[in-house]
């Protein structure tokens, strides 16, 4: 089934503010929350379904990707995406939203007692650059990447916090002068998890982590841009603690091609044609593409930086929707040196030529021809 609009899953509009967002959130989690809707599986879609609308809505550098992309901007191989959470990630990430502490769980807020559910704890993500090709990002590509991310050694052991007793959360007593006041907070040894490190290995962080090299392989989608950052879930920094990973950011950055200049979907080319294929045409000129080579006609007669279009043969849509144009600038090929016999025919093409051009020149119908070619690309 298609995902649905991560705005209309939250009932607001694409200019609310981050706080109508962060509002509309809060009203649609506490409106299918598990611990109100038990055994109601429709109830629990409809919760994960907000909190991944949240995770991204709520974030203005992945809001501003979905405004722009849409769900091809962090869905699946493509960039790891976000759907998928369950219960333990929601809480761990949104729990704060809910006056709980910052990850208690949901228990409080609604007569549940303190004792909540366990924080899970999330890794910190990574983030790289991978350098492409135009031909890569037009066609899409696997990339296999080194990364170095922190890892739980092994003989890692945990046992059970003692200032918690496992539950992950503390109470707390306050007098005021309406009486006690009773509220649970993270607990500060464990930080939620509800376990401390029992016996660490050698070389390894208090966390019990290390740094380890790994290879990891990206599928990067077709039609990617400069600067768009890919998001491959679980590939970051392992969650200390038995947490759960945090993710791999991804920046692509554009190889400078010695033919092609991008220019959103569309891909510019220069032609140098000679002169007398200008003035006689050329039907079978070849010229190249960023999935091979293609061959254009040269009309007789044609002027300096005219330009022709290949349909259908510039880079496709992130989201799908068809493919830009490859546009072919074509212009005269003037060398830098020439025989002295050559000089004499260029000479005299001058003299017999020269009425023609300032006729041309003073032509009005010239110029607005000249003109909506531009217009026109």
């Amino acid at each position: 089934m298609a995902k649905r609009d991560f705005y209309e899953v939250l009932g607001v509009d694409k200019g609310a503010s981050q706080g109508e967002i962060k509002k509309a959130y809060r009203k649609t989690a506490l409106k299918y929350h598990p611990d109100r809707n038990q055994g109601d599986e429709s109830a629990e879609e409809k919760f994960k379904e907000a909190a991944e609308a949240y995770e991204v809505l709520g974030d203005e550098q992945k809001r501003a990707r979905y405004d722009q992309y849409g769900h091809r901007a962090f869905e699946g191989s493509a960039g790891g995406g976000h759907g998928g959470m369950d219960f333990e990630d929601i809480f761990s990430r949104f729990g704060d939203l809910f006056g709980d502490g910052g990850g208690g769980g949901f228990g409080s807020f609604f007569g549940g007692g303190g004792g909540g559910r366990q924080r899970v704890v999330k890794g910190s993500s990574l983030r790289v650059k991978i350098k492409l090709t135009l031909e890569e990002m037009a066609s899409g590509v696997e990339k296999k990447i080194k990364i170095q991310r922190l890892v739980n050694a092994k003989g890692l052991t945990y046992e059970t916090c003692s200032a918690c007793n496992g539950q992950g959360s503390v109470m707390r007593v306050t007098n005021t002068i309406l009486g006690q006041m009773r509220t649970t907070q993270t607990c500060p040894n464990c930080n939620g998890s509800g376990k401390v490190v029992s016996n660490r290995p050698a070389g390894t962080d208090a966390n019990g982590q290390k740094r380890e090299e790994q290879i990891v392989t990206i599928d990067v989608p077709a039609g990617v841009e400069e600067g768009m950052q890919l998001s491959v879930r679980g590939e970051g920094n392992e969650g200390p603690n038995g947490g759960i990973n945090g993710d791999l950011i991804v920046v692509i950055d554009e190889i400078p091609h010695e033919d092609f200049v991008r220019d959103g979907q569309n891909v510019l080319y220069n032609l140098l044609v000679s002169f007398p294929d200008m003035v006689n045409g050329n039907s079978s000129i070849e010229v190249p593409t960023l999935t091979g080579r293609a061959k254009i006609k040269i009309p007789s007669g044609t002027p300096s930086g005219k330009i022709f279009r290949l349909k259908g043969k510039g880079f496709p849509s992130v989201n799908g929707y068809g493919k830009g144009d490859q546009l072919i600038y074509v212009n005269v090929f003037i060398p830098k040196s020439v025989s002295s016999s050559t000089k004499k025919i260029i000479q005299n093409l001058d003299d017999d030529g020269g009425a023609s051009v300032e006729s041309q020149a003073s032509d009005k119908s010239f110029f607005d021809g000249f003109l909506s070619m531009f217009r026109n690309h």
